[in-house]
This record gives C-alpha cells, sequence and structure tokens, in this order.
C-alpha cells in the first residue's frame, strides 16, 4: 500500500513533530532541518501531494515552467511550507505586543480597532498563502484581551491533527465550527451584529457545483463566502501574508469588495467568486511558490504537467 504523506503530515503524529520542532529546536538549526525535511517530501513525485502541488504551480504559471523549473517550484513551495509551519510554532506563545516577525500596515490596523467597535460586519476571506494563519492568530490573540472575537468555518470533517490546531486557535480568541446550515446561519447573525467571520476559499470541493474560473480556468474551489456574503449584506475582505527576505511576515488585505446582484442567483454567485478569486491571484502572483495548497485546485490539469 503506498505512503499517504497528507494523512501522515496532518496527523497527531504529525503536528506533535511540528509542535516540538517549533518550540525546542532554535533557529539556526530548525530551519536547515525543515528544508532538508521538505526536499525529502518534494522528491516523492509519485505521492498525491507532490502531484497537486506540481499542478498547481504550473496553472498558476500560465503553463510556461519546463520540468526543471517546475520541479523546483515545487520544492521551493514545500520549502516555504515548512518554514511557516516552523515559525508559527516556534513564536505562536509569544505576546503579540512582542511579536516581531509579523508586520502589520496602518490599514489593517484601523481595520482591525473598527472591529473591536462592531460598528460592522467583516468577512474576511483567507488564501493559504505563507503564514496566513499565524498572523490572523496573533491579530485576534491581540483582540481577545479587549473583548474581541472571530467566528471561523472549516471544513465539516477534519482529520485527527487539524483538531490540536483547532485548540490553539481557540485559545487565540478564534471560534472554530464546520460549515454547515446552522453554523452559516449563525455567521449571518454575527454579521448583522458587527462582527468577524472568517473562510478559506482556496482549498477545493472536488463534488461542488460551482466552477469559477481562477487563473484562466474553471476551479473546483468553493463558494459559500460568496453565499455568506449575499446573505448577510456585507463586503468581503481578501487577506493572506507574504514572507520578505528579512524573514517578516506581512498581512495584506484588500480593500473591501462589495457583492454585486443580478437575478440569476447562478450567474449571481460566478461573477461574485471570480470577483474575489481575482483579487487571490494578485496576492498569489507576488510568490507563487509561498502557496500552499496542496490539494488539487485543477484536477484535470495532471494530463498536462511536463
Amino acid at each position: 500500500m503506498p505512503i499517504n504523506l497528507q494523512n501522515i503530515i496532518n496527523s497527531r503524529l504529525g503536528i506533535a513533530f511540528a509542535l516540538f520542532m517549533g518550540r525546542l529546536v532554535p533557529a539556526w538549526a530548525g530551519h536547515p532541518l525543515v528544508n532538508s525535511l521538505a526536499d525529502l517530501i518534494s522528491a516523492r513525485k509519485s505521492s498525491q501531494i507532490v502531484k497537486a502541488a506540481r499542478a498547481n504551480q504550473w496553472v498558476v504559471s500560465r503553463g510556461q515552467l519546463s520540468g526543471t523549473e517546475l520541479d523546483d517550484a515545487v520544492q521551493e513551495t514545500f520549502r516555504n511550507q515548512a518554514r511557516s509551519l516552523y515559525d508559527f510554532y516556534h513564536h505562536m506563545d509569544e505576546p503579540p505586543e512582542k511579536q516581531k516577525i509579523l508586520v502589520l500596515d496602518q490599514v489593517i490596523t484601523d481595520l482591525y480597532e473598527s472591529s473591536l467597535e462592531g460598528k460592522e460586519g467583516k468577512l474576511i476571506v483567507g488564501i493559504h498563502m505563507s503564514n496566513f494563519d499565524f498572523a490572523m492568530q496573533t491579530v485576534f490573540k491581540a483582540g481577545k484581551k479587549r473583548g474581541g472575537s472571530a467566528l471561523a468555518l472549516t471544513l465539516p470533517e477534519l482529520p485527527g491533527g487539524y483538531q490540536w490546531q483547532t485548540q490553539i486557535r481557540r485559545m487565540s480568541g478564534v471560534d472554530i465550527v464546520p460549515t454547515t446550515v446552522s453554523s452559516m446561519r449563525a455567521a449571518v447573525i454575527r454579521l448583522h451584529q458587527g462582527g468577524n467571520v472568517i473562510m478559506g476559499i482556496d482549498r477545493p470541493v472536488l463534488d461542488g457545483r460551482h466552477h469559477p474560473r481562477f487563473f484562466g480556468r474553471p476551479s473546483a474551489l468553493p463558494v459559500a463566502h460568496i453565499s455568506l456574503a449575499l446573505r448577510a449584506k456585507v463586503p468581503i475582505i481578501v487577506g493572506t501574508t507574504l514572507r520578505h527576505p528579512d524573514g517578516t511576515y506581512h498581512l495584506q488585505i484588500s480593500k473591501p469588495i462589495s457583492m454585486v446582484t443580478h437575478p440569476d442567483h447562478q450567474v449571481e454567485i460566478i461573477r461574485n467568486a471570480e470577483a474575489i478569486l481575482e483579487v487571490a491571484e494578485s496576492f498569489i502572483s507576488q510568490a507563487p511558490t509561498q502557496w500552499a495548497i496542496f490539494y488539487p485546485v485543477w484536477p484535470e490539469a495532471n494530463v498536462e504537467v511536463p
């Protein structure tokens, strides 16, 4: 039976190892070590996780990468993700006011302050790029001390390792619930009351009915965030992080994007989803190998990859 790297990485054992590495191994040794581990994983071209990363990087490059260039891009993608996980666990216990590895600009600070006032609900959708999870948890950990909180909607079923991650996120003031009919209703109420709701938008849903275009071709990405924004009548803010050469992570957000109504609901969903994904494209294009999605966003692309 072939080894399923995805299951191992996301298992309790995998997360426990990452916690051990991040908490106990100093950065001068930790960064080279996680690079070596990432290289071992990316070299297994037959594994599903590597195949997905290759196909995703191939599409993001608009099919411009040669076989060797694609090998290098995939290796760098796994290295970036390993570095982000190490840095997350290495710095997760630091108080927000002493946090030096995360950089926030004034726009984000202003948005954060307005969210504490509860004047308007904010639907923030995240891209799994660099260390977005760490950035959001740091921001909301600071807000927790002042009474702030957020509701995060996740996939209905998550492996055991993700459950540990969920507990860590809850400690930072983020309520984690699976995306269901009832949790979507709760999210609408939260937004109407001026609260914050967080959703991911770039992990594929292979049995979805909608296929919004992303990087020029139909994708398997979800559209639940669009349905939520339309129901709650709130704009969407796209957020992500980018690691700079000095090792710091910079949280980036878009301007609020208002939903555009249309008499045909299917057209309404697709047009708004593609407007949001266009912003996501602009973020990912800044550093494609920092985009850490290891599931097939474009399943049919596998046959095209060199």
